[in-house]
């Protein structure tokens, strides 16, 4: 499996940035116009995600039906999604109390929970609605984990993760 690594546009960048440019600039008389662009746009940042956040119901919960946690399997699988206490709806329908699953293989530390879920070999989508999917993975041991985004692929605020499953893919 290939690791892909994408540099997000983050304030702490942004920042370091504007620092930078501070630097270069400071001999031409910029450094208060690019201080106050950078304070300017941390400030404008994070209130967009938080906008985008959608409630989740305290009972809400994700889980993976298939496989169960310490399963062998073989190559390629069908992994089945379970959600209880929402609903399903496709990526870009904005309907309450619902969400479309994404699918986190072999991810050491949960990504961001106030931003959008960045696709990669490692964060599957399932905008469509889908509640399987079938995975081909190599031998060894894998983890599966769900998070359910909202209509712009953002965790709920309350959000709905499932346990971690742990299988075995033989040869």
């Amino acid at each position: 499996m290939t690791v892909v690594v994408t540099q997000r546009l983050t304030i702490e960048n942004v920042l370091l940035m504007c620092i930078l440019s501070m630097v270069t600039y400071i001999q031409r008389g910029l450094t208060f116009s690019i201080l106050c662009l950078a304070c300017l746009f941390s400030l404008l940042v994070s209130p967009v995600y938080a906008a985008d956040l959608s409630p989740a119901p305290e009972a809400a919960t994700a889980y993976i039906i298939s496989p169960q946690d310490g399963d062998a399997v073989s190559s390629p699988f069908i992994v089945q999604f379970g959600l209880s206490g929402m609903g399903i709806a496709p990526a870009g329908v904005d309907r309450p109390n619902t969400g479309h699953h994404h699918l986190l293989i072999d991810v050491g530390e949960l990504p961001s929970l106030t931003e959008p879920l960045q696709g990669s070999e490692q964060v599957l989508h399932y905008g469509a609605g889908q509640t399987e999917t079938q995975l081909s993975l190599t031998p060894g041991d894998h983890t599966l984990q769900l998070v359910l985004g909202n209509y712009s692929h953002i965790p709920h605020d309350n959000p709905v993760i499932s346990e971690k499953v742990t299988v075995t893919v033989q040869d």
